[in-house]
């Protein structure tokens, strides 16, 4: 086997479909037969015989199948491989689809007629899985070999029920312990058992792919698809978010290479992402990745967040979010004195406004004190910074996601206008 998260995730969807399609013949659906001549020993008669056409029967119901929770995962994951133009020339396919969604839909009916082939119970079957899995697989990767990279993605954790969580396009999030040969310094290093309080492993984010052996391994591109994920989930909901300096590389089932990743913060809160919530996470950090902004206002502001993300300390991160905010509230400059009513108006209810606008002209008071070297020594310091980068993620990741023009330096004026016309 050379890649255990596609054998994972088709292991899961067979297994469901077994299910649905034994429901449907024990509710009185018929498999149709087609009657088939043999070729008679000696001078006999020749005989005849009866083959279920199980694969008309899948046909059948595709609807039913691409309702299971399974198939989507399924799908997606064969929609990131090339090579299922070949597997359904090699099926008999006699129309091979152009996009590869839609090769993925035909490769898995095909995928599943060959489990199911001239069976006329669907039950699950564990070795005629593995030879129609095999087969798949020879198709997909013939000429060609997996490239792996893993790095801990520290500050998260999956739900108990989840190993996985698919994100596409061959990246995924994985509970570092179901790696089975996964170099322990990534499942089990990086952080300390006193630091997170608890001797969990890792999760590791994984990007997987198939190419052609001449090809270096895709670090590079990992680099970057792992840095947006990242920002992704900074911006999806508040957290301690850091990924682990080192990350690990291999081709197939070869040694693991340990390259450097870089930086990117010390985790200081542990966020559970639950079964419910996955969905919403695997859409919202490929909702980033295609809109995240390249230059630009927001872009800088977007950068700034990510340095404040990423200080040892609160205090020391006060200076970028407040330069964040100035980038898309004061293009005036601080001189001006408009950043804390307009941040206040966007994003306090009317009753509240007063009380943010108050927050803001404290939290730029003590940037002042920080500026000149003096580590603030005030309680409530670390909780009127997280506060300030509460309201700054929140614009971002509204803005991000379209919620909000991008023009909030406008947006905001035009509601204090609207507030100073209704009167007190």
């Amino acid at each position: 086997m050379r890649d255990a998260t596609l054998h994972g995730i088709l292991e899961a969807f067979t297994a469901e479909a077994a299910g649905e399609l034994a429901a449907e013949t024990e509710s009185g659906a018929e498999i149709p037969f087609e009657l088939i001549e043999t070729e008679p020993r000696g001078a006999g008669a020749a005989l005849y015989c009866y083959r279920p056409l199980t694969g008309a029967f899948i046909e059948d119901r595709v609807e039913l199948l691409s309702a299971m929770p399974s198939y989507l995962a399924a799908a997606r994951a064969l929609a990131d491989h090339g090579g299922t133009a070949s597997y359904l020339s090699e099926r008999g396919g006699r129309r091979i689809p152009g996009a590869p969604r839609e090769r993925a839909d035909a490769a898995l009916r095909a995928f599943l007629g060959r489990v199911f082939d001239e069976r006329s119970k669907f039950e699950f079957d564990g070795d005629r899985f593995e030879l129609a899995y095999e087969e798949l697989e020879r198709a997909l990767y013939e000429g060609r070999c997996i490239s792996s990279v893993i790095a801990p993605l520290l500050g998260v954790a999956l739900d108990p029920e989840t190993s996985e969580l698919a994100l596409g396009n061959g990246l995924s999030l994985v509970r570092g312990e179901t790696v089975a040969d996964a170099p322990p310094e990534a499942v089990w290093g990086t952080f300390a058992p006193d630091e997170r309080g608890n001797d969990e492993p890792n999760v590791l984010i994984v990007l997987t792919s198939a190419q052609e052996r001449s090809v270096r391994s895709p670090v590079s591109i990992a680099r970057g698809r792992f840095r947006r994920v990242l920002t992704a989930l900074r911006l999806f909901e508040r957290g301690g978010y850091a990924l682990g300096p080192v990350a690990w590389t291999r081709t197939d089932t070869g040694v693991w290479r340990p390259v450097a990743l870089g930086h990117s913060g010390r985790p200081r809160l542990l966020t559970f992402i639950k079964a419910d919530q996955e969905d919403e996470v695997r859409a919202f950090c490929n909702l980033i990745a295609r809109r995240a902004p390249c230059g630009g206002e927001l872009a800088w502001a977007l950068a700034r967040f990510e340095m404040g993300c990423e200080r040892l300390a609160p205090f020391e991160a006060l200076t970028d979010y407040l330069l964040a905010l100035r980038a898309l509230l004061e293009p005036e400059g601080p001189g001006s004195g408009r950043l804390a009513q307009r941040l206040a108006v966007l994003c306090a209810q009317p009753e509240e406004r007063a009380a943010l606008a108050e927050r803001t002209a404290q939290a730029i008071a003590l940037e002042r004190s920080v500026i000149t070297g003096l580590a603030p020594a005030a309680t409530g310091v670390d909780s009127l910074v997280d506060e300030i980068s509460e309201h700054l993620r929140a614009l971002l990741r509204d803005v991000l996601c379209g919620h909000l023009d991008v023009d909030l330096r406008g947006l905001a004026d035009e509601l204090l206008v609207d507030v100073a016309a209704s009167g007190p």
